[in-house]
This record gives structure tokens, sequence and C-alpha cells, in this order.
């Protein structure tokens, strides 16, 4: 396998695709799903649900590495050296985004969490407006005046904007911002954030045993 084929290649513009749509709402709706899932979880705590999720997640992709043999990216972090410490901080946002949905979740806060991935897109946005000068559409504009209606109708019924909804919608957004720029694909850097997320759980872990 080449460089080539593990480097991704800048796209400009990003262009909406059916297939991307498709595959958005697919992502969306088995994520909609998951307090279903986590509900039944609820005796363990937040940290060890997520480690559990960091751990099968790097052992797997370990093992899709090793049978495509796909190390690569690592000849091109060491050509981008930066990329090993936004690598690392992605690496922080995700897992912070994780914990918290899930903390959420087993908190009977889940309205509070669907609010924040309700944001998030809004906050993407922005993010893409002021860091990447990308320009909306006319019936775009309607579409995000539509969103912000509604998040504000959400936050009147639940009377505060919720610092859950806020760290969800931020860490996300601030994440998918970074992964936008990665010259990883988005298998190698799926690994380079749960190596990053193993790392942090050995020491959660080690700082445990030693209470």
């Amino acid at each position: 396998m080449t460089t080539q084929n593990v480097i991704k290649k800048p796209v400009t513009p990003i262009k909406t695709t059916r297939r991307g749509i498709i595959t958005a709402l697919i992502a969306f709706f088995i994520w909609g799903g998951f307090p279903l899932y986590f509900k039944q979880l609820a005796a363990y705590d937040a940290t060890e649900i997520i480690g559990h999720r960091i751990i099968w997640t790097f052992a797997c992709l370990l093992i899709v590495l090793v049978f495509t043999k796909r190390w690569q990216w690592i000849d091109t972090l060491k050509k981008n050296p930066r990329w090993i410490a936004f690598s690392f901080i992605s690496g922080l946002i995700i897992a912070t985004n994780w914990l918290t949905y899930v903390w959420a979740v087993n908190h009977d806060r889940i309205l509070e969490a669907s609010l924040g991935y309700f944001i998030g897109p809004l906050v993407g946005v922005a993010l893409s407006m002021i860091l990447f000068k990308e320009r909306l559409r006319r019936l775009q504009w309607v579409a995000i005046g539509f969103a912000l209606l509604s998040v504000v109708i959400q936050v009147v019924m639940i009377g505060s904007l919720p610092w859950i909804s806020l760290i969800l919608a931020f860490s996300f957004s601030t994440y998918g911002t970074i992964q936008r720029q990665t010259p990883l694909t988005a298998v190698d850097a799926m690994f380079r954030n749960n190596d990053v997320g193993a790392d942090l759980l050995m020491v959660v872990l080690a700082s445990r045993c030693g209470q």
C-alpha cells in the first residue's frame, strides 16, 4: 500500500452529495439510539463504560491495521509533527465528549445531551464560516434560522442553557474542525484518537489503583 492510499487528499470545495447525506443520517440515527443501550448500563460508572469503548475500539482497529498493513500514517505524522499534538488534542476533546454524553444519559439528562448535539452543527457552521471562510446560500440561511429558533424554544422550555449541551456542542464541533484538516484517513485518525484515549485510560486506572 502506498503512502498516497493512506494520506487523505484535500478536497476543496466540499460538496453535499446524496451518499454523504445518507451516511450522516445513518450516523445520527445510530447515535440517537445509544441512550437506549447506555441506560442498560446505568449501574456502571461513565468512565468504565467509555473505557470499554476505547479499549475494544482500539483492539478492533489494531487488527484492521495489522491485516491491511496500514502503517504509513506513522511516517505521515513524522513528516507533520504538529499533527502529533493536534491528534492528541482531538483525542482529549472526543474523549471528553463521549464521557459527558454517557454521564448525561445515565443521570437522566438525555434532553440536555440531545440539545447539545442539536446545537453542535450550528457551532460547526459558525467555525466553518470563521476559519474556512465558507459562505451559506439563501436557503441554507433559512435552515439555520429554523434551527436557531428550535434551540431557543428548547432552551426556554428547559429554563436555561445547560452546561452539558454546551460541552457536547463545542467539543464535537471543535473535534470535527480538527479532523477536517488532518492528513490522515478516517480509520487512521480514529486509531490515533483511541490510542490517546487508551493512554489516558491507563493513567486513570493507575491513579485509582494507587488510592
